[in-house]
């Protein structure tokens, strides 16, 4: 019995098997232990995980969202800039034509000014050549009649009878051939 008794006592000092007192008292806190995260803890934290996942996933659509809309606006940009080259391209042509038409006109108004002075120019000779004319007749007419009054040695200071001599003889000398001039 010793060695049974023994044995017991071994066993009841062992530190590998615990007291039935702690065994009560272990099972007992396991499950109180057991009973709080169960009851409170995991709800909480499983409403805690849902609302990380809800803020994950709404963070996740308003990213696409606003991805979404930076993409609109892009177009939107790109549709744009392509309208405003098209105009810039427009309003170019368009300068370029206006720019041929003025220089169209303006050569068209110099042409017409040359034309005008060149006609005045004639004009303004035709004048001086008649003026010209009228002045040569008037001293030949002299010359002549002075010429002549010392040839036949009379006086020819009748005016009528002067032009008269001086327009028979121009008439003269306009009805020769060029040759003789």
């Amino acid at each position: 019995m010793i060695s049974a008794a023994s044995t017991l006592a071994a066993e009841a000092n062992s530190p590998l098997m615990p007291h039935v007192y702690e065994l009560v008292v272990g099972s007992f806190a396991f499950l109180v232990v057991f009973l709080v995260v169960g009851k409170i803890l995991t709800p909480r934290i499983q409403k805690t995980l849902a609302e990380r996942t809800e803020a994950i996933e709404g963070g996740i659509k308003k990213a696409e969202d606003a991805q979404a809309e930076a993409q609109r606006t892009l177009e939107q940009y790109r549709a744009q800039l392509a309208e405003a080259r098209q105009e810039a391209a427009r309003l170019r042509d368009e300068a370029r034509e206006q720019g041929a038409q003025i220089k169209a006109e303006l050569r068209e108004e110099a042409q017409a000014e040359a034309r005008r002075i060149i006609e005045a120019a004639h004009a303004q000779i035709e004048a001086d050549r008649q003026q010209a004319i009228t002045q040569l007749r008037g001293e030949i007419g002299r010359l002549s009649t002075e010429l002549a009054s010392r040839i036949v040695g009379e006086s020819l200071e009748d005016e009528v009878r002067q032009r008269r001599i001086v327009d028979r003889f121009l008439e003269e000398l306009e009805g020769r051939p060029e040759a003789v001039r």
